[in-house]
């Protein structure tokens, strides 16, 4: 007798990119393995094997470095405190997260915000400017519509 092997109809990394998108969506929130594995429908053990294959870096990883760079944008964008923001991204104490920081950055928070604040704005190019600065509405010269209901064929 020749055994049938059961074929998933969803691919497996569908299952994965559900937990990557979890983690998108809820960094903030209180994410560990198991429940990261039940959202891909995999053992904790395969689930770190398999995302880590798939995305080359364990869950806990990506989790970490979601939340610095969520942590970056705010830094640069808010004047909220350090602390505050540490809160906010998932963190639970300051110095785990000024740690995590320093490790993926390269350097503390508060001296990222500083030097961030010193830089001058950033060049926008020609083109960008361009599209975002077009009218939206038509032009003057431009040839009116014609109104519903009326054409030209006779």
């Amino acid at each position: 007798m020749t055994s049938r092997r059961r074929t998933d109809p969803v691919p497996a990394y569908v299952h994965l990119l559900r937990a990557k998108d979890l983690i998108d969506r809820a960094y903030g929130d209180a994410l560990d393995i198991p429940v990261l594995a039940s959202v891909a429908f995999a053992s904790p053990k395969h689930f770190i094997r398999s995302f880590r294959r798939a995305f080359g870096e364990t869950p806990h990883q990506y989790l970490l470095r979601r939340r610095i760079e969520r942590a970056k944008e705010l830094l640069r964008e808010t004047d909220a405190s350090v602390t505050e923001i540490s809160l906010e991204v998932g963190f639970r104490s300051l110095g785990s997260f000024s740690s995590a920081f320093r490790v993926l950055v390269g350097e503390p928070p508060s001296r990222y915000r500083a030097a961030w604040q010193e830089r001058p704005p950033a060049a926008i190019p020609g083109c960008h400017a361009l599209m975002w600065s077009r009218p939206s509405e038509p032009a003057l010269f431009e040839k009116p519509s014609a109104p519903p209901g009326d054409s030209f064929a006779a």
